[in-house]
């Protein structure tokens, strides 16, 4: 267990180099099942810095005589492969690609802010530099792929025949509702980690918000005449029960948890969007009034979690007895 914020800040920097190997992984196959030229684009651009974004973490890690963890790296660079194959399997994969990639690129991001925030507590004013710069181009490819929202929506609607835009909707409600119920499961147990009542009251307060959101799109799948897949809402919960337990082993968990919430708000915010384009072109607009609704939500959940980050760190130092 680290013991200093110097000690903390070396496995901080192991964990960033082990995200970028897994980022690396998505960036290389993205591009071959993107759909779109502009989308399979900003992937390819975005793997060159992803590159770079190692480069300069390993050149942290070796000033301070540090080095990366292999067992973390390999564990990154499979779970890597996994993503990248899953979105591929997906009868949408343009847009599950897009939604996951932005969740993704806003863990990233959150990941550097929260190094950022330890080296100025370190004093480590490189450090602090390094991590403010990779976020600055992790900022902009989430902005890049949120610009991308409609174009993932062509690629994913462009074979379909006029007849089946209704049912890909209700897959694209099943899915949402899935999510949904995974959020409710990471948040009810989010509080008894959260290590800071503020950050916990935050978790609290948008369970209540997740549930209403799973009820108005239960409410849609039903006035549509279809129904939530109990398979897909099973599956998730079970990955949401999984990673709790994995937070719970974790040395700095408030710090982890905050940032994971703070990348899944994205991931329903991605999906969301998505969501409310397709119920647009299926001119649903009841459910696009649902979605945007839900949007506003999740985009105020995600901003509170961010104004947390430094309640999180303070928690996960205590937590982990690091002394400064």
């Amino acid at each position: 267990m680290a013991t200093s914020t110097e000690q903390q800040l070396s496995l901080y920097l192991q964990d960033a180099h082990a995200i970028e190997l897994q980022a690396l992984e998505q960036m290389k196959r993205a591009p071959k099942v993107a759909g779109d030229p502009e989308i399979a684009k900003a992937f390819e651009d975005h793997a060159a810095e992803t590159e770079r974004h190692r480069l300069y973490v390993e050149d942290r890690l070796l000033a301070k005589a540090w080095k990366p963890v292999p067992q973390k790296d390999i564990a990154a660079k499979l779970s890597g492969v996994g993503m990248a194959l899953f979105a591929r399997l997906q009868p949408d994969t343009p847009g599950k690609l897009v939604a996951h990639a932005s969740s993704y690129e806003r863990m990233e991001l959150a990941a550097y802010d929260l190094l950022g925030r330890l080296a100025d507590r370190a004093g480590d004013t490189d450090t602090a530099f390094t991590a403010r710069l990779i976020e600055k181009d992790e900022r902009a490819m989430a902005e890049r792929l949120a610009g991308c929202f409609d174009r993932a929506v062509d690629a994913s609607l462009r074979d379909l025949e006029p007849a089946d835009l209704g049912k890909h909707l209700d897959n694209f409600l099943a899915d949402a509702h899935a999510i949904e119920e995974q959020a409710a499961k990471l948040l009810d147990t989010a509080p008894q980690l959260a290590g800071a009542d503020e950050l916990a009251q935050a978790f609290e307060e948008h369970l209540v918000q997740t549930r209403h959101h799973s009820q108005l799109i239960e409410r849609r799948l039903e006035d549509r005449g279809a129904s939530r897949s109990s398979l897909k809402d099973a599956a998730l919960q079970l990955g949401a029960l999984n990673l709790g337990l994995f937070m719970q082993m974790q040395s700095d968990t408030p710090v982890k948890l905050a940032a994971f919430a703070y990348a899944f708000e994205h991931l329903e915010i991605a999906s969301y969007e998505l969501l409310s384009r397709v119920a647009a072109r299926a001119e649903d607009a009841e459910t696009v009034v649902a979605a945007d609704e839900i949007l506003l939500e999740e985009r105020a959940a995600a901003a509170r979690i961010h104004g947390l980050f430094d309640l999180a760190l303070e928690a996960s130092l205590e937590a982990a007895g690091v002394k400064a």
